[in-house]
């Protein structure tokens, strides 16, 4: 990690309340935590809207799972991937539907839900438009509440993996890279 961790003996007293919120919501403070409590009002508004989004949305949690591995695929944040993958298929989203997004092809899905959910996101995140007919469709998968939740996972998930990546947030360079075609991965791990 590019900033050094704070040890607890070092936290301000604001840092201790969120670390210990985190803690006690998260059972540790790690990963992306252990940046965001460098500016702790930054941290516990991220926090919080991170645990909304993973755990009280309105989208069905494998879903939920699913915008996660989008944004981190969409923006190589292995860390991020490597923590929620088994969790996403676990839900319900195919193994093969994972392989795919992780090679960057268009994954299969058994369910009409799934498709319409990831052609929305795929659409915003890089076209950063979303077509009438794919807005359309789903909408009528998951009504407006759905669809903010939808953008507000993607912004978070988003922010998340830029987080991981610009502090090099354990980037596990013991482990295989999870995407196949990432360039500079020797360089970010050197």
């Amino acid at each position: 990690m590019r900033l050094p961790v704070i040890k607890p003996d070092e936290m301000t007293e604001r840092q201790q309340e969120i670390a210990a919120r985190i803690a006690g919501r998260r059972g540790a403070v790690r990963g992306p935590f252990q940046v965001w409590l460098n500016s702790p009002e930054l941290c516990e508004r991220v926090e919080a809207l991170g645990a909304f989004l993973r755990w009280e949305s309105s989208l069905p949690l494998r879903l939920r799972e699913l915008s996660l591995l989008i944004a981190a695929r969409h923006f190589d944040a292995q860390y991020s991937w490597n923590a929620h993958v088994a969790k996403c298929v676990e839900e319900g989203i195919p193994q093969a539907a994972v392989d795919a997004i992780a090679r960057k092809e268009t994954p299969e899905f058994d369910k009409d839900e799934d498709r319409a959910f990831y052609q929305f996101c795929r659409e915003l995140l890089e076209d950063h438009f979303v077509t009438d007919e794919t807005f359309a469709n789903a909408l009528q998968h998951f009504g407006p509440q759905g669809l903010v939740d939808t953008v507000g996972s993607l912004g978070n998930f988003s922010m998340l993996g830029m987080c991981l990546n610009a502090f090099q947030v354990d980037l596990q360079a013991g482990k295989e890279p999870p995407f196949p075609d990432i360039e500079g991965y020797a360089r970010r791990n050197a």
